[in-house]
């Protein structure tokens, strides 16, 4: 399964990269009634790094190991070690529009687990992806942007 989205927000490339290597933004970028509570994770995400955090989908808590992989200033890849889904790699792409906009682009490829629990739990996030990812678009711009307003 692939999926794909992309947004723009008014800030440097620099600031777009910084603001997602921040694993205390994540939390930040999960709409409710999502959860998101850190476990362990490095400050700044670099390449080799993991994060282990819970999802909480209302009641189910779902817990999610991801390793950062490829990292730089263009972007990286985190991709699942643990969790719901038979695999997950979600490419996380920056690029420089202006000198003050930056395009995010991300790409999700994922299969689901053959499991009586977690395959339908995996299928129910995979079918709410385009709304998670229409609020971190939102989130972002909104949290990076603020200092126009």
């Amino acid at each position: 399964m692939r999926f794909e989205h992309r947004f723009r927000v008014k800030a440097s490339l620099a600031e777009v990269a910084d603001f997602h290597s921040r694993s205390s933004n994540m939390p930040k970028l999960s709409p409710p009634p999502l959860i998101v509570r850190m476990r362990r994770a490095p400050e700044l995400l670099a390449a080799g790094d993991e994060m282990e955090f819970t999802l909480w989908a209302g009641p189910i808590p779902i817990r999610w190991i991801a390793r950062i992989e490829d990292a730089s200033p263009s972007g990286f890849v985190d991709r699942q070690e643990v969790g719901p889904f038979a695999s997950w790699r979600h490419r996380h792409v920056f690029a420089r529009v202006t000198d003050d906009t930056t395009e995010v682009l991300d790409q999700v490829e994922a299969s689901l687990r053959r499991h009586w629990w977690w395959g339908p739990v995996g299928l129910a996030m995979w079918v709410g992806l385009p709304l998670l990812f229409a609020y971190r678009g939102w989130k972002t711009r909104q949290l990076l942007e603020r200092d126009l307003l």
